[in-house]
């Protein structure tokens, strides 16, 4: 267990009105957990301290090769002022697997979870209670090294910073459109694709501006070699509902392995739903939107949670997915999911973590 030194701020900042638009990740809470890393020490040093900025040399090699990783889950609030993490030790362990891939020292997972559940626990006054709200923790790993090499980093900081937000898409639960970019691709297998990295994301800018630009929310990648199979969406992995059967696209090595994603496939299973996990190709969504049998698309992630899919294009063509409305299976999984969350529903699978007293 780690001994953690908790120094409060004595300067709190003004929190958000009860009502106030929060947007997502633009607010940041009083305080943040860092824990340093040397080799030959292992991580050392855990902390609270009053958020502020990071000093770092101009030369460490976070800058310069971008050997850093990051997560993403959320603590929320539940109307008797219980606080709760979801599946936090999925975060951890997909932190190694990251960790692994970029050649940074493994966390073990109990202290990823007390770090985060400690850190939370001091800002709980900070988790916003309205519909649609919750805490983000944004939990990362930077490369400190002095060195222009390209080489792992001897040192690191592992930190977890907090923001009040609201809604991933300022639209809510109602479906957003996705564009299937068949011009630049994200990853390949073999590449880091599956890892939460930072390179991923920059990849991905120059599609999500040409996304933007047509009036889209989010880009639908496909492989980067055969440019024809489903991969997933910037910010979440993707389902398709066809004929009854719920079907994403298999982990490949170039696929987030994301925990909503996780979440839903055995919800669907223990309601009785058909999940195929495989490849799926934009011709085969074409047909079965032509058809009739393409039933929901919907998007899975910690951000959005689930994130219906109204509008989907590919090339020359745009498909009307449940004529532009929530389907039924998304608004049940998101209700199921928050519900479990927020501890308002019952956790059959032990998924809920509860943070403090």
């Amino acid at each position: 267990m780690l001994d953690i030194k908790i120094t409060r701020t004595t300067t709190p900042k003004e929190k958000p009105a009860p009502g106030q638009k929060l947007g997502f990740g633009k607010i940041f809470t009083d305080h943040m957990f860092i824990m340093n890393y040397t080799e030959g020490q292992g991580w050392h040093d855990p902390r609270i301290e009053p958020f502020r900025n990071i000093s770092l040399s101009p030369a460490a090699m976070v800058y310069h090769y971008g050997q850093e990783m990051f997560e993403g889950l959320k603590a929320y609030k539940n109307p008797n002022g219980d606080v709760y993490l979801f599946r936090p030790d999925m975060n951890a362990k997909r932190t190694n697997n990251t960790n692994d891939r970029l050649v940074i020292p493994r966390l073990p997972v109990e202290d990823f979870v007390q770090a985060v559940s400690t850190v939370v626990d001091v800002d709980r006054d900070w988790i916003p209670t309205e519909p649609g709200t919750s805490l983000y923790i944004r939990p990362f790993i930077i490369a400190t090294d002095e060195f222009l090499g390209v080489a792992p980093s001897k040192t690191y900081q592992f930190i977890v910073i907090l923001s009040p937000s609201g809604a991933y898409y300022e639209s809510g639960l109602a479906p957003v459109g996705i564009w299937i970019e068949d011009e630049y691709v994200r990853a390949v297998r073999g590449g880091i694709g599956f890892a939460k990295t930072g390179g991923n994301y920059a990849a991905s800018l120059i599609a999500q501006q040409k996304a933007h630009d047509a009036g889209f929310s989010q880009v639908l990648w496909l492989d980067g070699v055969e440019r024809k199979y489903i991969e997933e969406v910037g910010a979440m992995n993707i389902f398709f509902k066809i004929a009854g059967k719920v079907v994403t696209p298999a982990l490949n090595g170039s696929i987030l392995p994301g925990i909503t994603r996780d979440s839903t496939i055995q919800l669907c299973k223990a309601w009785g739903y058909e999940v195929e996990e495989r490849k799926i190709s934009a011709e085969e969504l074409l047909q079965a939107h032509a058809d009739g049998t393409l039933e929901e698309v919907f998007g899975t992630g910690t951000a959005a949670v689930i994130s219906p899919v109204g509008k989907l294009r590919y090339q020359d063509d745009v498909l009307t997915i449940q004529d532009g409305a929530t389907g039924p299976l998304s608004l049940k999984l998101y209700e199921t999911i928050t519900g479990i969350q927020l501890g308002i529903l019952p956790d059959e699978n032990g998924w809920r973590v509860k943070v403090g007293k």
